[in-house]
């Protein structure tokens, strides 16, 4: 007789929690959209734009609802959410201020952009990843080559992209979000 105890289940943390719910609606569009792919798993990124339209990022239960719909693992889903840059993993303010850090924004001033917003709104220009304000509202992100280098600095707020940002024209940018 062995001496080894059975060992206790460790919660997975990607494993769906029961709070995702994809509403009946949503869910039929997308079985109808996986349906025009030849193999379900080619569904994928369409599938993650659905659920980040909806609900804003991509969550680790989404991540375990998109991979049980479209029948993969978890991981091959994760690995495609990571890959790409536009994928949000935590929830972002209302206003999504993206700033390129990249050589050619970066010589044209897009550092002081990035630092003047985390002045503004109380956050470090030293930290890490995207920064929320207090009030979560607005949040600054320094990101990689958003694509118009010849036109530099950049910068994003949301979906829109905005070339040639001077600190004036940055606090302008602002100002429309409010």
């Amino acid at each position: 007789m062995s001496d080894l105890q059975p060992f206790e289940a460790v919660p997975n943390p990607l494993i769906a929690q029961p709070d995702f719910k994809v509403p009946a609606e949503m869910d039929a569009a997308i079985d109808e959209l996986i349906s025009h792919y030849p193999k379900k798993r080619s569904a994928t990124l369409m599938l993650l734009h659905a659920i980040q339209e909806r609900y804003g990022f991509i969550s680790e239960e989404a991540v375990n609802w998109v991979a049980k719909k479209l029948e993969l693992q978890p991981i091959n889903v994760l690995e495609v959410a990571t890959f790409y840059p536009m994928f949000k993993h935590r929830p972002v303010g209302r206003w999504h201020l993206k700033v390129c850090r990249t050589l050619s924004c970066a010589l044209a001033g897009s550092y002081q952009i990035h630092q003047g917003y985390c002045k503004k709104f109380g956050l470090d220009p030293h930290a890490h990843g995207a920064q929320t304000s207090k009030d979560g509202q607005v949040t600054v992100e320094f990101v990689e080559c958003l694509a118009a280098c010849g036109s530099a600095p950049v910068l994003m707020c949301n979906e829109t992209l905005h070339e040639n940002v001077s600190e004036a024209k940055a606090n302008e940018i602002v100002g429309g979000c409010k």
